[in-house]
């Protein structure tokens, strides 16, 4: 996960937290956080988590798609949040 932006992270998150959003949804998701999402950001980063295998993409019908994710990106959430834990807690 080091080697992913900060927004990509966001995004996996925003994921990982849905039941197979379309992209359209994950950005009126993460919208509400981070602010106005245009497609040009969105979709490129998303194309990139797919690529890294973090991220499976499907067909939902011929216009949209949705995300979904993958064995690999459960597994690097998992070790990032192991990693933050190191340095992050929270009981004190």
């Amino acid at each position: 996960m080091f080697e992913l932006t900060g927004f990509q992270r966001d995004l996996l998150y925003v994921i990982a937290g849905s039941d197979r959003p379309s992209g359209q949804e994950i950005k009126e998701r993460i919208g509400k956080d981070v602010g106005e999402v245009n497609h040009g950001r969105l979709y490129p980063n998303l194309d990139a988590l797919v690529e890294e295998g973090l991220v499976d993409k499907g067909q939902q019908d011929r216009r949209t798609n949705y995300y979904t994710i993958s064995e690999e990106g459960q597994r690097a959430i998992h070790e990032r949040r192991e990693w933050e834990d190191q340095y992050v807690s929270l009981d004190e």
